[in-house]
């Protein structure tokens, strides 16, 4: 028998959802579904661009599509992967499309000019040393796929003790993770996310933004390696000193 619609029963059934789950809160599941839209479709139309210009022409422009795939994948999986492995602090913003905003951007729309740019006007330059552009562009290509995978695995096997942003606080959640991908690489994630960047300026054959990508996310992970391990002295003490002490970076002066 139902209970009655004033009843204590039917009150907690019915009880209103989180407003951090309303249109234009940060947990919003109207822009989550909106956002997760909007990358399906740009991974979509990309892929299938990049199909047709390299089955149906010779020309070097299904770079272009390929970098819209590879960052629409990149985002959808960053928000992915918080929200079933740290599924407290999922929202709107674990999609990172305006972290760092407008300097993301801009970056992102610079690489791409460059890209139609040099493809445009010089189809038939290689801007590589030495008649390396197959290699660069293999090795990019590497460098984008195990860049994504080190940084979703990553993300995955600290759980919630992985957070896109510097916790000043250490939470009861939060662990010390040195196995897996950890016990080799002290910031997989930002180890991935550093070669794929670098790799899709390969991938694209941008000589300019390979040079400004590569100083930029140097500078950038450089700095907030060392704000973050100030903080994870303080949280873990000799404890991290004693696995920072065996375990690198593997990013150029990153963290030494």
């Amino acid at each position: 028998m139902e209970s009655p619609p004033d009843s204590p029963v039917a009150q907690s059934t019915h009880s209103p959802p989180d407003r951090a789950y309303y249109p234009g809160q940060p947990k919003s599941l109207e822009g989550i579904a909106i956002r997760s839209f909007c990358l399906g479709v740009a991974l979509t139309f990309s892929g299938t661009a990049m199909v047709l210009t390299l089955v149906l022409t010779s020309s070097p422009l299904w770079r272009l599509p390929f970098f819209i795939g590879a960052l629409s994948t990149f985002h959808f999986l960053e928000f992915w992967t918080t929200a079933k492995y740290n599924t407290p602090v999922a929202n709107i913003g674990s999609f990172l499309l305006t972290a760092n905003w407008p300097a993301y951007a801009i970056a992102h729309v610079l690489a791409s000019v460059e890209c139609l740019l040099t493809n445009l006007l010089f189809p038939n330059r290689s801007w590589a040393p030495f008649y390396s552009d197959q290699f660069i562009l293999v090795l990019g290509f590497l460098m984008v796929i195990v860049g994504q995978f080190v940084r979703s695995a990553a993300m995955v096997q600290a759980g919630q003790s992985f957070n896109h942003t510097v916790q000043h606080y250490k939470k009861d959640t939060h662990a010390l993770v040195t196995t897996g991908l950890y016990s080799f690489l002290r910031h997989p994630a930002y180890f991935g996310f550093f070669y794929w960047g670098i790799g899709t300026q390969m991938v694209l054959g941008n000589p300019f933004c390979f040079v400004g990508y590569a100083i930029v996310l140097w500078q950038f992970f450089s700095k907030r390696v060392r704000h973050e391990e100030a903080l994870l002295v303080r949280f873990f003490g000799d404890d991290y000193l004693n696995y920072k002490n065996k375990v690198g970076t593997l990013m150029p002066f990153v963290g030494s």
